[in-house]
């Protein structure tokens, strides 16, 4: 881990330097985007265990905000980030109340209707750009609108982002509130017999991850420069989320991370190889690794390659 670490990071800095083609670029910048979301996701869904599959609510305020201000005040889409992370904060606090009452799979059916009412009701307003979505500003106006002609800059951003994220990831882990979540995501019943206050530390949980998965979904659109209800707040974002913290480890810190080295290119290419017909294949691929991670691995690779590791290290000193 002491060496990994610092070769990881050094590995994610010269990145865009050794794989300079736009393309390899474009890969690296949506890396770093699936894994802010997916970490922002495990610190509810991991490390709590409360499998939400409705995240894309948070994404979709993030991703909304920024446009809307640009479109209706001309002001730069970066001022809607934090109005993005306020509004999601309170969302996460107007849900959390009524749909933490509920456990397992009814938690996580819950989050999904309120994720699609949300979707459908955006659909249909006029001042949101109804289906037809929003759009940025084609050219920017200044450095303020974050509007740059090439990938290097957003990979930098993102890679920021990305690195603040962890650094609280790490700090919740390691804290008093980390060791709640860990303690609700074995046994929610005993945690509460021994005194941990399961409710409060929920909700503190998903306000922490509605507020990051918000800034993941702002970095988005500012990026991209357009959203709709589809791209925001679709079912296939949230489901995005979790797949990637799963398919890496979910409740581990660099497990996201993991999920997205993997999950985003096997996308492209799958894109790359069929056309647009591949983007049909991404359901199948999902449900695919739902699969498999629930019959041989459910700790997910990050856990797997940890318990090989140990065997080997075991077998070396033997």
């Amino acid at each position: 881990m002491k060496i990994g670490v610092p070769l990881l990071a050094l590995a994610l800095l010269v990145y865009p330097f050794v794989l300079n083609d736009p393309f390899y670029q474009d890969i690296g910048v949506a890396v770093l985007l699936a894994a802010i979301s997916a970490s922002a996701w495990n610190i509810v869904g991991g490390y709590a265990g409360q499998v939400s599959v409705g995240h894309g609510m948070f994404f979709g305020i993030g991703a909304y905000l920024p446009l809307l201000v640009y479109q209706h005040g001309a002001w730069p889409p970066v001022l809607g980030v934090p109005i993005g992370i306020a509004l999601s904060v309170i969302l996460a606090v107007a849900i959390g109340y009524p749909t933490f009452r509920l456990r397992g799979h009814y938690f996580s059916m819950a989050t999904i209707a309120i994720a699609e009412l949300i979707r459908i009701y955006v659909g249909t307003v006029d001042y949101l750009g109804a289906a037809i979505g929003l759009q940025g500003p084609a050219v920017g106006r200044g450095w303020w609108d974050l509007t740059f002609r090439g990938e290097l800059p957003y990979y930098y951003i993102f890679l920021g982002v990305f690195v603040i994220l962890l650094y609280v990831t790490f700090e919740v882990q390691r804290s008093r509130f980390g060791s709640y979540l860990r303690s609700i995501r074995a046994n929610e019943r005993a945690a509460a017999s021994l005194g941990v206050p399961v409710r409060q530390t929920k909700l503190r949980a998903l306000m922490l991850s509605a507020a990051f998965t918000s800034v993941a979904g702002s970095l988005y659109s500012i990026k991209t420069g357009f959203i709709d209800p589809e791209s925001g707040i679709g079912l296939l974002v949230s489901v995005q989320m979790l797949i990637t913290a799963a398919l890496g480890g979910a409740g581990t810190l660099f497990g996201p991370l993991v999920g997205a080295l993997i999950l985003v290119p096997l996308q492209s290419a799958t894109n790359t190889w069929f056309g647009g017909s591949g983007s049909g294949l991404t359901y199948i691929l999902y449900g695919g690794i739902i699969v498999l991670l629930a019959r041989f691995e459910p700790g997910g690779l990050y856990e797997f390659w940890h318990r090989v590791s140990m065997r080997w290290r075991a077998r070396h000193a033997a």
